[in-house]
């Protein structure tokens, strides 16, 4: 059997879109047991995919499609000097292990530097790797971001990696499925990330829990594909296994003409195939929930897991017993105002806003004005492609005459696990997906924004209402 079997799809009555993908990926059920699902696209970075490649080594087997799976180094990667050889070791030899695994099986690599280089779920989606209706996997929570595009995309662990790199197929329980409404339209300085932030505030780290999210309604349906990436990206954090979106002409329009994408001869068929990728009216999810744009604030978190996040106007509420302590750690109390509040740090970055639309969004705002003294900004494309647009549509001469620096493309502090980190009790806003207990350094307070709410402290020097 060829896979994927996307071809009768609009055979399917009462299907959801998560089981018309699923479905046409099944290689077979084992009885009382897991689906043997089949893997379109496999990512690799340098940080989970070693032990994987080791034990292939151990077994005497090689990489089963090494055309489906695609690595870039981006977690241990420095966001200065990257023309120079990388110094700590710890950073060094995974990319390295990375470089030297791939040449060996035949895997493509994007180095440091190469035109295609970045964080590997912006490469993905702007190199046209990423498409409709595909099985996505690579050894990253965030894999999620590539459910944007109407895929159903997930993180696995290292075994899962292996087993990946062997068989191009993965042993995988069916989820349930849920699906969030959002009506209506957004405010002003309302971004993906405030929906996103916003949405994980109302269910929680563990709203999601044994679930595939399907994001439905206007405010998706008008989202650009950059910020559906955003909002996909950050289904893991209220414990959903991933998210996606119909794909649409935005979705088309958005792959047209990238190197990976159908050639030209084979893209009309494509996107007829495509376009059967819906859940269809009459089918069932095990959750629904709704929400209205219009009540949607921009956002910031207070806590330490990324639950815990109020309008930025709003007061940190009353807290749970786990709230609590993270207050304490965050240096804040129940009752406070999140407004003028100190912002030491500001990173702007990650698969989760390192896009050049993140990038357009600040600039936009500190545009005649200057950055604050006394705080350090990092602002980190997500990719050589990101930086090289913020170069031609002039952002970086918009941002140099501000006070800004823009560095090279890595994950950067997203996660402390590169030079980039935020110093013991220093106060970042930050961009990313995480702000749990030293995610961006040890003793490091995060929290979690916008990167409009972020170009609104980076001139104020405080955490500011970007509206007023």
């Amino acid at each position: 059997m060829q896979f994927p079997n996307l071809s009768n799809i609009m055979d399917l009555m009462g299907k959801t879109l998560f089981d018309k993908i699923w479905d046409a990926h099944v290689v077979q059920q084992l009885e009382n047991g897991p689906t043997q699902l089949y893997i379109d696209r496999h990512f690799i970075h340098e940080v989970t995919s070693p032990q994987a490649f080791e034990g292939l080594k151990k077994r005497g087997v090689k990489v089963f499609r090494p055309h489906q799976t695609f690595a870039t180094c981006d977690h241990n990667t420095p966001t200065l000097n990257q023309e120079k050889p990388i110094a700590d070791d710890s950073c060094r030899i995974p990319v390295e292990t990375l470089a030297k695994n791939c040449t060996e099986h035949g895997i493509s690599y994007f180095p440091l530097r190469h035109p295609s280089n970045g964080i590997v779920h912006v490469i993905g989606p702007e190199q046209g790797i990423t498409q409709p209706g595909m099985t996505i996997v690579c050894g990253d929570s965030h894999t999620a971001t590539h459910g944007a595009f109407g895929a159903i995309a997930f993180g696995i662990g290292t075994s899962e990696v292996e087993m990946v790199l062997a068989t191009q197929t993965l042993l995988q329980n069916k989820p349930k499925q849920m699906r969030i409404t959002v009506s209506g339209k957004l405010g002003k300085c309302v971004t993906p990330k405030d929906v996103i932030l916003y949405i994980i505030s109302r269910l929680g780290t563990s709203g999601g829990t044994g679930h595939f999210v399907e994001y439905a309604g206007e405010v998706f349906e008008n989202m650009s594909m950059e910020g559906r990436m955003t909002v996909c990206n950050m289904s893991i954090e209220m414990g959903a296994r991933g998210g996606f979106v119909a794909p649409d002409k935005t979705t088309f329009d958005y792959i047209k003409g990238r190197k990976y994408a159908p050639a030209p001869e084979a893209f009309e068929e494509a996107v007829a195939i495509w376009k059967q990728l819906y859940s269809d009216k009459d089918a069932k999810f095990d959750k629904e929930f709704t929400f209205r744009g219009e009540d949607i604030e921009p956002m910031i978190t207070y806590g330490t897991d990324p639950g815990r996040g109020i309008a930025i106007t709003g007061t940190i509420p009353q807290c749970d017993e786990s709230g609590r302590k993270g207050l304490q750690y965050m240096g804040f109390t129940e009752g406070e105002k999140m407004l003028g509040k100190k912002v030491d740090y500001i990173f702007v970055g990650s698969c989760t806003n390192g896009r050049i639309e993140d990038f357009r969004a600040f600039a936009q705002y500190v545009k005649g004005k200057k950055k604050a003294d006394g705080i350090t900004v990092w602002l980190v494309p997500g990719s050589v492609e990101v930086e090289q647009k913020i170069k031609n549509e002039g952002i970086d001469k918009i941002l140099t005459e501000a006070g800004f620096e823009i560095r090279q493309p890595g994950c950067s502090a997203c996660l402390a696990m590169n030079e980039d980190k935020v110093p013991s009790g220093a106060y970042s806003l930050s961009t990313s997906n995480r702000n749990f207990e030293g995610r961006q350094g040890q003793w490091a307070r995060t929290m979690l924004c916008s990167p409009t709410v972020a170009a609104a402290a980076a001139v104020t020097g405080v955490v500011t209402d970007p509206r007023s």
